[in-house]
């Protein structure tokens, strides 16, 4: 367990970038550095943590933890990604700095966001080669791209991902099968704690502050598909005058800049939202916005597989898996690309990156240093 949760915290301070970045980061780590699991395997878990609400990213760090180690590995997993961002959105919230808008600082941040270029277009390609096998699959991974260029609406990434699980189901299934399936069940009991809460809890968050402040912050959790930047405008209605404006978004500016996953903007909230136990807002919050998505995970992760086994299912998963490149691709572009590459010295260091990972195999620690140090450098030019 113990490293378990050192790889993922290892990886929850060099992880900028996003949820694009973070699958990156993991596929590189996980899929091809310590071989886990293959990029089939790896694929399924990503296109399973589309269709369920919550933070993406997080999710497939919870499922390669639990296919590491079960439920405690899970935990760990997401305890070790999640705590640095955590601890930095705490301390900004504590000290009220104002570190985002000092020259040094952005210039450390952009040099990371050229590696979140480096590495969403490394996970790109990797997932193309694997996934993008025949005309139809190459034709739904463009489709997927093509849509969510044109039109960027986390409704467009649900509605492209359905039609390629649709089509994939008739037109990719594989010619063998198995003789016998394995039936599917969902695991029970988180599936019911789920609707339990998410039933219950409205009525009981007028018993306490922490109740409704816990309420809140689940309801949000359960009704935010596509990541992050989605959990924004719900915790924005949370807060309503609660919170000053300027606080809002100085806390919003952080949650794109730090590291790990950007529900951690949901820890600077709560911490604001209780004054009189400021870390205990942080921590209720913070549990509740991921705890939705993490029990609907664990309600149908066990028997994935199984599932997955059957004809149209599989067909559907191939369908969903070219989607998903598609997805990545359209990533790279919004928000990757365009808010990391301003100059063409931007484009010369991507390069120098993409030669330093694949060429020279430098490990990511490595990677990260290089590329802070080159963010900084650029900023004194």
């Amino acid at each position: 367990m113990f490293s378990i949760f050192k790889l993922f915290f290892m990886l929850g301070w060099v992880s900028f970038g996003g949820p694009a970045a973070h699958i990156g980061y993991f596929r590189q780590t996980f899929v091809e550095k310590l071989k886990w699991l293959d990029d089939h395997e790896y694929g399924q878990i990503v296109a399973l943590s589309q269709f369920l609400p919550g933070p993406g990213s997080s999710q497939v760090g919870f499922a390669l933890g639990y296919k590491r180690g079960g439920l405690a590995g899970a935990c760990a997993a997401f305890l070790g990604f999640t705590l640095p961002s955590v601890l930095i959105m705490i301390g900004l919230a504590l000290l009220a700095s104002h570190a985002t808008d000092t020259s040094a600082f952005q210039n450390v941040v952009h040099g990371l966001k050229l590696l979140a270029v480096v590495v969403v277009a490394d996970a790109a390609w990797g997932m193309y080669k694997n996934f993008c096998k025949n005309t139809l699959t190459v034709s739904l991974c463009l489709a997927t791209a093509i849509a969510l260029l044109v039109m960027p609406s986390i409704t467009m990434q649900i509605c492209v991902l359905i039609v390629a699980a649709i089509i994939g189901a008739y037109y990719l299934k594989p010619e063998t099968a198995p003789i016998t399936l394995p039936a599917f069940k969902p695991s029970y009991i988180p599936l019911i704690l789920f609707i339990a809460l998410l039933i219950g809890l409205p009525a009981l968050a007028s018993l306490s502050p922490s109740l409704t402040l816990f309420n809140d912050f689940y309801q949000a959790g359960s009704l935010v598909f596509g990541g992050g930047h989605v959990v924004l405008p719900l915790l924005q209605n949370i807060v309503g005058d609660n919170l000053s404006q300027d606080a809002f978004l100085t806390g919003y500016a952080a949650a794109q800049a730090v590291p790990g996953p950007m529900f951690t903007f949901a820890t600077y909230i709560g911490y604001e939202l209780m004054p009189s136990s400021p870390l205990i807002g942080a921590l209720i919050a913070t549990v509740a916005v991921f705890l939705p998505g993490f029990l609907l995970l664990l309600a149908v992760l066990k028997n994935w597989q199984s599932l997955a086994q059957k004809p149209r299912i599989a067909g559907a998963l191939g369908g969903v898996n070219a989607a998903v490149v598609g997805l990545l691709v359209a990533a790279l572009y919004q928000p990757v690309f365009i808010s990391a590459v301003m100059l063409p010295t931007d484009i010369a260091l991507v390069l120098v990156g993409f030669f330093l990972m694949k060429q020279l195999k430098l490990p990511i620690i490595w990677l990260v240093l290089t590329f802070m140090a080159a963010g900084f450098g650029m900023g004194l030019i």
